[in-house]
């Protein structure tokens, strides 16, 4: 069985007019690589007699990312998100996350900047800075 570690992890990432070619995100945080809450995936509503109805719905799925404050990889998001403020419109992102670990990669698509750390925290060492992108859509598929 191979090692969970997250240290295998892949992340490769293209954004539309900007990184056409896929940009290999590197120098994540020690122990926060990326985090994907839990999407609500139906909505459910239950009526006065107890009978529950339930419809499918469309989400939005956010990403986190955790960046060491001294890798090149931070240029990504400032160029990302410079160019957005420059033009004042969005530019779309896919990319291609590996985990080795896992024998698993995911594909996500059009996704957009929702949260940019424009600074790290200082503290006794600097912090790394934190991304937020929300994607359309998330495949899993086996490697």
């Amino acid at each position: 069985m191979a090692s969970l570690t997250g240290a295998t992890t892949v992340y490769q990432l293209a954004i539309e007019n900007l990184f056409p070619a896929p940009q290999q995100l590197q120098g994540f945080a020690a122990d926060d690589v990326f985090d994907t809450p839990s999407i609500q995936s139906a909505q459910v509503l239950m009526g006065v007699d107890g009978f529950m109805s339930a419809g499918f719905q469309f989400v939005e799925i956010k990403q986190s990312i955790s960046i060491q404050a001294d890798s090149d990889s931070n240029d990504i998001f400032d160029q990302w998100w410079e160019v957005q403020q420059q033009q004042q419109d969005v530019f779309f992102a896919n990319a291609v996350v590996l985990l080795t670990a896992l024998g698993k990669k995911w594909t996500m698509t059009r996704g957009v900047l929702t949260g940019y750390s424009p600074i790290p925290d200082v503290k006794k060492l600097i912090q790394p800075r934190k991304f937020e992108i929300t994607w359309n859509s998330m495949s899993p598929a086996a490697v």
